[in-house]
């Protein structure tokens, strides 16, 4: 669809503005050289002294920790070949004897391991358990009691075994007296190779963890720990820092199947939840491994309290020159904009006082486009009043003539309705519509004002939600858009209205958030360029031929969606066809089916007298056209030119079943005046409005009066006429 339209000329003149007698590029060039050359070179110096930095604060972290891993496995293995010698002392002494020879013994075996036990620091206890896992002696207790090996190693389920033939527990805590340990265990055979016991030696950790201690005092930033082969954590100094530690290093368990041996690592620390460089080593034989880690993150942040006063000295020099180049080129700019800045600024105020004067014309012409359909309104009141009085006489040889005026007055009450659309005054008789019904009963319109040549296609879907407008205004808007699709195709086409359901979340310009139906009418004509898209909704906007076209078609239609409470959309491209989009809003209430009833035949005799009424109406014409036919509907009617006329007439004591006033009158108290001021005085008034703005309807509602927008039916008045409620003796 198009509407055919040229773009204006702009009215705006090319400043003629003078060149700086200056070359702006080739300074300007210069200068940002000298600006990279100042600091990509001591930016590459210093990267590369910072990378090499870097590389040798991470390789001497690496050597220390490695030296302190060293010291700590010395140290281990030391403690742990002590604990060997004494075990195999221990199992010396007991050799192949059995559990009942074991016991005879208890008294001078538990002085023996308790001394032993005293004499080294390492060691919280040593306890011999028999062939049944039974306790038989122990270091710390005589007699001892009916512990069991079970019981006593219950929290290291599945102990890794070595070379030495140790087994090695997890960490735990002794019941009396209270000390953090864990357990050596070496298993007792016979000659036949029959298990006949252990002897567990039970270290305390605390004795690790001071030496780990002291071995860090002179960086706290260190971390250093014991650990069995599968990653379980034995000792560690200081304690791991995460919320919630795990108990086995699984890196570290991870590492080990790779080198049983030693390694250097850069993982990331499960135990204190950071990277870290790390350090492992093997005790001995023994499936224990120390390993010594300091932060990633402590390395980096030495590396640039080193290197960052270096970097500083190096580019406090290069700062002072890239001030004055900043400054230069700032100066540069400035000198260079400032013309272009003047101008710019002129053109945006000559654009806004073309705004404004355009706004301001619009405003104008929708004004004198309202007052002048409001005219007309009133007129054709007068006409269909004369027209109903001659039909009700019986048209006294005149019906056919009768009949022609009729059918041009509703032709110009269509001329005014799309008048006062346009210039968002037109009242609305608003009603839930089914889409989909809709569309198919008013399908025969839309395709006779397409023609022959283009084809009508409408895409409704059955689950389209009902829509709540003016149906006379939406008929009014797709017949619009199918002339305009019509013209856009003179060797025909299609014409395609697709209908769809859109939830909008947030507001977007116009359209609040909730649920709208779009109405999308499509063509495959010529299409429009984008400065006629931009004006294609202006009142009066046209590029038609001279009389092929008045300019609002558009302009209702998007008066009618916004209405409504949605808005229009243009979508076209040259060639490529043109879609007008009408969103309009999903109604809450589903559409009734509505029989429309032929018109009673209106009686031609006289009624005899029902009523009063009080006309209260500035157009005489009008005035006097409605009092003949209420005269012919059987009320009285008295006729007052001003709402401040009606309002005295009352006040002295006038009283009338019904008053008829006009809105818009003369004087201070307009129709909404009256009625409000009537409905205070005199509550059980009856008491109605007539209208033909759409801004005085809105007002009027809020009142809470009958209204009749004009121009009305006769059948409209002889409704209002019939609701109310006469005195029983006027009943008839």
């Amino acid at each position: 669809m198009t509407i055919h339209q040229e773009t204006p000329a702009s009215d705006g003149s090319a400043l003629d503005i003078p060149v700086p007698p200056r070359d702006f590029g080739t300074t300007r060039r210069m200068l940002i050289a000298t600006l990279i050359a100042s600091i990509v070179t001591p930016l590459l110096f210093l990267a590369a002294y910072g990378y090499f930095g870097y590389q040798t604060r991470i390789a001497d972290s690496s050597e220390g920790i490695d030296r302190l891993a060293r010291i700590a496995e010395e140290h281990a293995v030391k403690a742990l070949d002590v604990i060997q010698e004494v075990s195999l002392r221990v199992l010396a002494m007991v050799h192949d004897d059995g559990d009942a020879a074991i016991r005879a013994r208890q008294k001078s075996l538990h002085d023996f391991l308790e001394d032993t036990a005293r004499r080294l620091p390492s060691v919280a206890s040593i306890e011999i358990y028999g062939r049944n896992r039974n306790l038989l002696v122990s270091s710390n207790t005589y007699p001892v009691g009916l512990q069991s090996i079970d019981e006593h190693l219950a929290s290291a389920p599945g102990k890794p075994a070595s070379a030495s033939g140790v087994i090695i527990s997890q960490p735990e805590r002794t019941s009396a007296p209270a000390i953090d340990v864990f357990n050596l265990t070496l298993p007792r055979y016979d000659a036949n190779g029959h298990f006949l016991g252990a002897l567990v030696i039970a270290l305390r950790r605390d004795y690790f963890s001071a030496f780990y201690e002291r071995l860090t005092v002179h960086d706290r930033a260190l971390t250093v720990g014991l650990f069995r082969s599968d990653g379980t954590t034995l000792v560690r100094f200081p304690a791991p820092q995460a919320r919630r530690p795990p108990t086995s290093n699984q890196p570290l368990f991870e590492a080990i199947q790779v080198d049983a041996h030693s390694g250097h690592l850069k993982i990331f620390s499960t135990l204190d939840s950071v990277e870290k460089l790390l350090v492992y080593r093997q005790v001995g034989a023994y499936p224990l491994y120390v390993t010594c880690g300091i932060p990633v993150s402590i390395v980096t942040s030495r590396w640039l309290g080193h290197d960052g006063l270096i970097a500083v000295a190096t580019l406090l020099p290069c700062i002072g020159i890239w001030l004055l180049v900043a400054f230069s080129l700032g100066r540069l700019r400035r000198e260079r904009t400032a013309w272009e800045r003047w101008n710019a600024e002129f053109r945006m105020r000559v654009s806004a006082e073309e705004t404004t004067r355009q706004m301001k014309r619009m405003g104008a012409l929708g004004n004198l486009v309202a007052n002048v359909a409001h005219d007309f309104n009133n007129l054709l009141m007068v006409v269909k009043a004369n027209m109903e009085l001659a039909r009700r006489k019986g048209f006294n040889g005149l019906e056919k003539e009768v009949i022609a005026v009729e059918r041009a007055s509703i032709s110009a009450e269509a001329l005014a309705r799309r008048l006062l659309s346009v210039a968002r005054k037109q009242p609305l008789h608003q009603d839930v519509v089914d889409v989909k019904v809709w569309l198919e009963q008013d399908a025969s319109l839309i395709r006779m004002s397409l023609g022959e040549r283009v084809g009508l296609h409408i895409e409704a879907p059955e689950a389209i939600w009902p829509i709540y407008v003016d149906p006379t205004e939406l008929q009014s808007a797709l017949i619009n858009l199918a002339v305009n699709a019509k013209d856009a195709m003179p060797l025909g086409g299609a014409f395609t209205i697709h209908c769809e359901n859109i939830a909008i979340g947030t507001a977007r310009g116009n359209l609040k958030s909730g649920e709208y139906v779009v109405i999308a009418c499509s063509d495959t004509g010529v299409g429009m360029p984008p400065a006629v898209v931009r004006r294609a909704f202006e009142p009066l906007y046209t590029t038609k031929a001279a009389n092929a076209g008045t300019g609002l078609g558009l302009a209702q239609v998007i008066a009618m969606c916004e209405q409504a409470g949605g808005t229009a959309r243009i979508e076209s491209a040259p060639g490529e066809g043109t879609t007008v989009s009408l969103v309009l809003p999903r109604s809450a209430k589903q559409a009734e089916d509505r029989q429309i009833a032929a018109p009673p035949e209106p009686a031609v005799t006289k009624e005899p007298t029902k009523g009063s009424i009080l006309l209260v109406e500035d157009n005489e014409e009008v005035a006097a056209g409605l009092s003949a036919v209420l005269e012919v509907f059987g009320w009285q009617s008295r006729h007052e030119l001003t709402g401040d006329a009606a309002l005295v007439l009352l006040d002295d004591g006038a009283r009338f079943d019904l008053i008829l006033s006009d809105v818009q009158m003369p004087g201070i108290n307009n129709g909404i005046d009256v009625a409000e001021k009537v409905r205070r005085k005199w509550p059980k008034q009856a008491i109605a409005l007539m209208t033909g703005y759409a801004d005085e309807l809105e007002r009027a509602r809020h009142a809470g009066v009958t209204i009749l927008s004009k121009p009305f039916n006769i059948d409209d008045l002889q409704a209002l006429l019939q609701s109310v409620n006469l005195p029983a003796s006027r009943n008839v």
